[in-house]
């Protein structure tokens, strides 16, 4: 019975939500707001029911700390996944790739749960350039997108330098401490 209706309200989600709409959020905000960003590299992933939502949990090595507690690993959650059976999934929520690196920035709740802010936003490829530098990448999403006083935007793919998305990290970490 409690399959059933976990069934019932799974497909009553996904019915509501056919689409996913994020306010945008600056750089400069997901830094401030983020309780952690880390630079890993993910080693695993599983599914979990947690009441009536499946999140995917990748447990992420922990290469480089920016900001947040020190841990060599953090359990990374995403909505989505497979579990006890059950398949869930919502529009514009990414997956992470085992033994691929991102540079994520993380947000802690009341739950416990580490999220990824803004979903794809707060996600960004750590890849190498044809030149051998080491690039940070984040493609633009193709949900609906709100500014902060709710007109329509449209996102932009996002292509730095390691070292610069690393600077203005710093940077507003430090502007941020000075207010």
């Amino acid at each position: 019975m409690r399959r059933i209706a976990t069934l019932l309200l799974a497909g009553g989600l996904a019915f509501l939500v056919h689409a996913a709409t994020l306010q945008r959020l600056e750089l400069d905000e997901m830094t401030q707001k983020a309780t952690g960003i880390v630079r890993g590299r993910v080693l695993a992933s599983y599914a979990r029911l947690h009441g009536s939502v499946i999140y995917t949990h990748y447990r992420v090595q922990v290469l480089e700390r920016w900001k947040g507690a020190e841990a060599a690993e953090v359990d990374v959650v995403l909505p989505g996944g497979t579990a006890n059976g059950l398949r869930q999934s919502f529009p514009g929520s990414p997956k992470l790739t085992e033994g691929s690196e991102y540079i994520l920035f993380l947000w802690t709740g009341s739950s416990g749960l580490t999220n990824v802010m803004g979903l794809t936003q707060g996600i960004f490829d750590v890849q190498r350039g044809a030149g051998g530098e080491v690039i940070a990448l984040r493609a633009a999403t193709t949900e609906t997108m709100l500014d902060a006083a709710g007109r329509l935007v449209r996102d932009e793919a996002v292509r730095m330098n390691l070292q610069e998305l690393r600077g203005r990290v710093s940077v507003s970490l430090a502007r941020g401490a000075s207010r």
